[in-house]
């Protein structure tokens, strides 16, 4: 998995509630259990008509947040069914930090697994930072783990908390299976021990 420690990006105003996982990856692109190539698809029923064409309304169709690797988000972002393959896509097509105030928390959890920091922030908070992600002038925002603040563009800093684990995760780049591999050392002793043991097994 990707480490994610600092990060300064194009942030794209995504002001919708209740964003689910169908809206992030509808349900027709979730056949595949690779994690590449769906990011063509990110969004598919807002950013493009059935024909294909883009809809040049939807943000991520628009100069500059094409290049967007930040979602400022309304409210309960990425509720609706359990999918991984939402962070897949939104990891797939360049985005690595969601900020809102609120995450579904299948999806929250997901986030993390994969290599996205989902920041929660206040109402108020959020507002400015959509504010600033509008200016399309200077839409970029700094996100730093290792602090656990978020650089606005005027200067001002928003701090956040993150649970330590998951912040460690993020950090070092270890998902489950990193995890897993980080005791190697004692899986291989375990089975050697079980070997000796019970050599029938």
């Amino acid at each position: 998995m990707q480490k994610f420690d600092k990060l300064t990006g194009i942030a794209a105003p995504l002001n919708i509630l209740n964003v689910d996982t169908d809206m992030i990856i509808p349900k027709q692109f979730l056949k595949t259990i690779k994690r590449s190539g769906l990011g063509a698809n990110l969004f598919d029923e807002m950013r493009f008509t059935r024909d294909g064409a883009e809809i040049p309304d939807f943000v991520l169709n628009r100069a500059p947040y094409r290049d967007s690797q930040i979602i400022v988000a309304g409210d309960n972002f990425g509720c609706g069914s359990s999918r991984e393959h939402a962070p897949w896509a939104l990891l797939d097509y360049g985005i690595r930090c969601v900020i809102s105030t609120s995450f579904a928390d299948i999806f929250y959890n997901n986030c993390f697994k994969n290599g996205i920091l989902p920041v929660i922030v206040t109402a108020d908070e959020r507002d400015a930072l959509m504010a600033d992600a509008q200016d399309t002038e200077n839409p970029e925002l700094s996100v730093d783990l290792v602090a656990q603040k978020i650089r606005r563009p005027n200067g001002v800093e928003i701090s956040f908390e993150i649970d330590p684990f998951r912040k460690k995760c993020l950090l070092e780049g270890l998902d489950d299976i990193g995890l897993t591999m980080e005791k190697g050392g004692s899986i291989d002793s375990f089975e050697a021990a079980r070997a000796d043991d019970k050599p029938w097994l």
